[in-house]
């Protein structure tokens, strides 16, 4: 006797079939990929384990399409959330990291205005007043948002769920103009004693310092290495030994939440990756580290706690702050190192040096993001001008 017919999404409904041996059968019309329609149909000993093993097997046969047929623009947008995710996952083309990024940003952000509309409702206007109010909060959560939007919609298209990425058509955001921060030599030169001093107290409770603080600032001060990199350094990365010492770059520490910190075998990008010449004063912090390390294994990390496990950056900031901090020194964070060797090496040499020697790609971001303006025009302009315009000898200048 046959069983009133279920629906089953978009795909057709089940019919249900008693059989012999007290055995049901489960089946429904499926229109494939390719445009055919077929009947796919299970046996199971009762009709909600044949309805179940029914929709299991239509979820393997939907696994094999080149696209997700079940979404539609009348798909809630949480729909195309939770498609797009799965699908940098089946990528596998973007760091861990980033991905935790991706999918805070969408959650946080921007499912929160959108999860009552269906794709269809989320237009050009919708998106950019979203864009609009969080860029009144900050231009960071405004940016954040339309990177992941403009990635979610742009899968919705190649995928012909929708015709175009409204994304295309916001307004454009405006980056509030900053001047890079960078120290000055006497700056620097104050922080190494604030620090110097604080390692050399012992305290009676906990572990003493160690002198890695230290340490750590003059690799960056020398590298202009990020605090991750820094702190991926093994020993099998430098060689102190010569002249001119040397430290290869190839690594960054990862923490993620709820995993232990882990040294990850490539930077932030593959440019990243650099040999770089070491300063004196950086050389000899590292030759202090080597002298005191217990682990004498080439992968051991120069920098790590006493159980020989990666420091994790956030520990090191949060040290650099309040040690500074308890001395009157505010807003020294490890990436303005960064900026400040890239100001120097800006001034003394070329911004295409400088770039070279933070692993940029494109000098611009260079430019932007790590130089401070010097406003001194180069005094040679003077010469130059009285070259061409003072006055002959005997005239009377007004």
């Amino acid at each position: 006797m046959s069983r009133p017919r279920i629906p089953i999404g978009t795909n057709g409904s089940i019919t249900f079939i008693n059989r012999p041996n007290k055995r049901v059968e489960a089946r429904t019309r499926y229109r494939d990929w390719d445009g055919q329609t077929r009947i796919i149909q299970v046996t199971a000993s009762s009709r909600p384990a044949a309805e179940i093993a029914l929709k299991k097997k239509l979820a393997e046969r939907n696994a094999f399409q080149p696209v997700d047929t079940t979404l539609t623009p009348d798909s809630p947008f949480s729909a195309l959330v939770d498609y797009w995710l799965a699908d940098l996952d089946l990528e596998a083309r973007i760091a861990p990291s980033t991905r935790r990024g991706y999918e805070d940003g969408m959650r946080k952000l921007v499912l929160p205005a959108f999860a009552g509309f269906s794709l269809r409702e989320i237009g050009v206007a919708r998106c950019d007043a979203l864009l609009k109010r969080l860029a009144t909060e900050s231009y960071s959560k405004a940016k954040g948002a339309k990177t992941v939007l403009r990635l979610a919609f742009a899968l919705a298209v190649r995928h012909e769920v929708l015709m175009r990425n409204p994304i295309d058509n916001v307004s454009r955001l405006h980056k509030p103009k900053r001047t890079p921060t960078a120290l000055m030599a006497s700056e620097v030169n104050a922080i190494r004693a604030v620090i110097k001093v604080w390692e050399q107290t012992r305290g009676t409770s906990g572990p003493n310092p160690d002198g890695q603080l230290g340490q750590v600032v003059e690799v960056m001060l020398g590298t202009s290495a990020r605090i991750g990199e820094v702190l991926a350094v093994r020993r099998c990365d430098i060689d102190v030994t010569v002249n001119s010492a040397l430290m290869r770059i190839s690594g960054t520490v990862i923490s993620n939440k709820g995993e232990p910190t882990f040294r990850q075998d490539h930077p932030k990008t593959d440019r990243s990756n650099r040999i770089v010449a070491l300063p004196t004063f950086t050389a000899e912090a590292l030759r202090r580290r080597l002298s005191v390390m217990v682990d004498r294994s080439p992968e051991a990390l120069i920098f790590a706690s006493r159980n020989g496990t990666p420091l994790t950056t956030a520990n090191v900031r949060r040290q650099l702050r309040k040690v500074l901090g308890d001395a009157g020194i505010d807003g020294v964070s490890p990436h303005m190192f960064r900026r400040t060797v890239a100001t120097v090496i800006n001034d003394q040499a070329s911004v295409n040096l400088a770039a070279e020697l933070l692993g940029h790609t494109d000098p611009k971001v260079t430019i932007e993001h790590y130089i401070r303006r010097n406003e001194h025009v180069n005094p040679l302009t003077a010469e130059l001008l009285d070259a061409a315009f003072a006055p002959e000898s005997g005239e009377v200048v007004a």
